[in-house]
């Protein structure tokens, strides 16, 4: 009988975590859903990729990976990770005449462009989860937090998975924010947490805005959505950023797959891009690049250099945490590609 009710107990509070926790986002009704039903990648209810893709590819086990994540990577994760000091007001400086960018590790990057200043992925909870005990980042010698920016004009966001889009960070930031530009579907995250909507643009693949003279692409990417059980109720993009002087592209997350040479027609050349490098596998290739696949990329898309995002914060695949820009570099090297690789914290000239 003890049994019993204790099983009940733990039963109940599953059910309220899953169904109370605010960190899981926006409720994707029908009546939500449907609005989506006009844009071209939107079939049979859900949002879709240009090509195939399955998760995980054929003949590959979950069962086996789960064992691996059970015992982790040799190496999974630096004892202190050495990163600079952030200085927002020299940042403004520099980025009065010049482009510039620091990265903040995985996919948060802050760019400033045309006088204005652009966010990715912002996430500075120090997890990547709905709970704060899991997929914590690792230790840096400077940490950031959303007190360390300065006004952000344009905060990009590329899809709905935690180490993407953070919701402590959202509200935190959300006051010193002027613009949120997302992939249809994410707008009822922000919305759940309190984000007023006339601050947010819903984009689809191929769209474009003019922003104060900066145009914004939405452009797409290989992968997929969800925060809780069900996926790809919401969609899944890259970015791009361009000025009559420089044009930028932020890819997120993504497969190498045949939209990297349509944007590179579409929108190429390009002056810089920021390409998935990290939390990889085999088993999952189609959603997450190989980092010789990364370097292709750039190819792929007419880039003058780039730099390798999605890794040094969270390990969240069975690869030691140096192996993705070690296999970047070896492979940049063979394929002719000008490769930066960025100190986290330091302030940087794309041209």
């Amino acid at each position: 009988m003890i049994l019993i009710s204790i099983i009940i107990i733990i039963a109940i509070i599953v059910i309220a975590f899953l169904n109370f926790n605010p960190a899981f986002g926006g409720k994707f009704s029908k009546e939500e859903i449907k609005k989506y039903e006009s844009s071209p990648n939107f079939k049979d209810g859900k949002f879709v990729n240009i090509e195939p893709t399955p998760v995980m590819v054929e003949g590959a086990s979950m069962w086996e990976n789960a064992w691996e994540f059970i015992k982790g990577p040799e190496n999974g994760k630096p004892e202190l990770l050495e990163t600079l000091a952030f200085d927002k007001d020299k940042f403004l400086q520099a980025g009065d005449s010049n482009t510039v960018y620091t990265w903040f590790g995985h996919s948060t990057v802050l760019m400033r462009v045309k006088g204005r200043s652009i966010i990715t992925d912002p996430v500075f909870s120090g997890y990547a989860s709905p709970v704060s005990f899991t997929n914590k980042s690792f230790k840096y010698s400077n940490n950031y937090n959303v007190d360390d920016l300065p006004y952000i004009d344009i905060v990009l966001i590329s899809h709905d998975h935690y180490d993407h889009l953070d919701m402590n960070t959202i509200i935190k930031m959300d006051k010193n924010v002027g613009r949120y530009l997302v992939p249809l579907g994410v707008e009822l995250h922000l919305i759940k947490w309190g984000v007023a909507e006339d601050k947010i643009e819903i984009m689809d693949w191929w769209d474009e805005k003019n922003i104060d003279g900066l145009t914004f692409a939405n452009t797409p990417a290989r992968h997929f959505s969800g925060r809780k059980f069900s996926r790809n109720n919401s969609l899944w993009c890259s970015w791009i950023v361009k000025t009559e002087d420089v044009n930028l592209y932020f890819g997120a997350d993504s497969g190498y797959g045949k939209h990297f040479k349509m944007i590179g027609e579409k929108y190429g050349p390009f002056d810089f891009c920021m390409i998935e490098c990290g939390q990889y596998n085999k088993n999952w290739e189609n959603i997450h690049a190989m980092p010789e696949h990364s370097i292709q990329a750039s190819i792929d898309l007419n880039a003058e250099k780039m730099m390798t995002i999605h890794w040094g914060k969270f390990q969240l695949a069975l690869h030691s945490w140096t192996e993705p820009i070690e296999r970047a570099r070896k492979a940049a090297k063979v394929m002719g590609v000008d490769l930066e690789e960025p100190v986290i914290g330091a302030i940087n000239n794309v041209k």
